[in-house]
């Protein structure tokens, strides 16, 4: 079983991480059915990407 008491605290945590100990995050994106790294497109394309807005649909969860 799991202690749940500690999570409170740990979501309020200040948290900081040096230069040296980070790494970057790679984005996916699914294209034309398959899924390719947004750092792998050209210039147009991840102009684009940034573009892109997400919506709910009414009725959806």
């Amino acid at each position: 079983m799991t202690d749940l008491s500690i999570q409170p605290q740990l979501a309020t945590a200040d948290v900081q991480l040096r230069d040296e100990e980070r790494t970057r995050c790679e984005i996916w994106t699914r294209v034309m059915g398959y899924h390719r790294p947004v750092t792998s497109f050209n210039t147009g394309k991840q102009g684009e990407f940034a573009e892109r807005t997400f919506f709910n649909e009414p009725g959806r969860g």
